[in-house]
């Protein structure tokens, strides 16, 4: 079994998947010091957010993951109705975040690339390599969801005004910040004895300087 989700291995996998989204949403937010972001030391550049509200937040899509996992497990293979019904499951799990944060989008990103990942794990749980599983969930992303409602986010706003990818894009690459920036930092920072904690922030660091991210512009 992969060690990605060997945690916990009495659980059922959609529930083991589930817990590890909520905790990297809450880690993410713990880390410590990020620049601009909410962290431990406050709300960084954001007047609506603060860590509280983003552990509320990260709780809150518990049921979202579990039940996109679920989906992948039922659907097993990409294709326009596993599409479908991720991308339902996403929108329910937006509408139980923003009724947790009082309107406050806080995770709707993380649902996106998030709900992609452990979909693309639950198509195949014994793999742990993560750049399989980033093209696994780019097959996913590329699909049409016929059912996705009109709509103009910031993020697709920002993305217009400087030609910069959006989430949605960055998906349908295969996570290429995290997998050629992100996740070798990681293992670089790790492998010279930086602490865990410094470690990550090389990470987030090594993707900030070079992801256009639509959030920061």
């Amino acid at each position: 079994m992969s060690a990605l989700i060997a945690r916990n291995a009495d659980l059922p996998l959609a529930d083991r998947l589930a817990d590890l989204a909520v905790d990297a949403l809450i880690d993410e937010a713990d880390l410590s010091p990020k620049p601009a972001l909410v962290d431990r030391r406050g709300s960084g550049a954001h007047r609506d957010l603060h860590l509280g509200l983003m552990h509320a937040s990260a709780l809150s899509l518990w049921p979202c993951f579990k039940q996109m996992a679920e989906a992948a497990l039922e659907h097993g293979e990409v294709g326009q109705p596993l599409r479908e019904a991720l991308g339902r499951i996403g929108r329910e799990g937006e509408a139980a975040m923003l009724a947790t944060t009082g309107g406050v989008n806080t995770h709707r990103g993380a649902i996106w690339a998030l709900g992609l990942l452990v979909a693309a794990v639950a198509l195949e749980p014994e793999s742990d390599d993560a750049q399989a599983i980033a093209l696994r969930a780019a097959r996913i992303a590329l699909i049409h969801d016929r059912a996705v409602p009109p709509s103009d986010s910031h993020g697709a706003q920002v993305a217009r005004r400087y030609g910069a990818r959006g989430a949605r894009e960055e998906a349908q690459l295969g996570f290429p910040a995290v997998i050629a920036h992100g996740l070798p930092q990681l293992a670089r920072s790790r492998a010279a004895g930086a602490g865990e904690q410094n470690a990550r922030l090389d990470a987030l660091l090594a993707i900030m300087a070079t992801l256009a991210d639509t959030c920061v512009l």
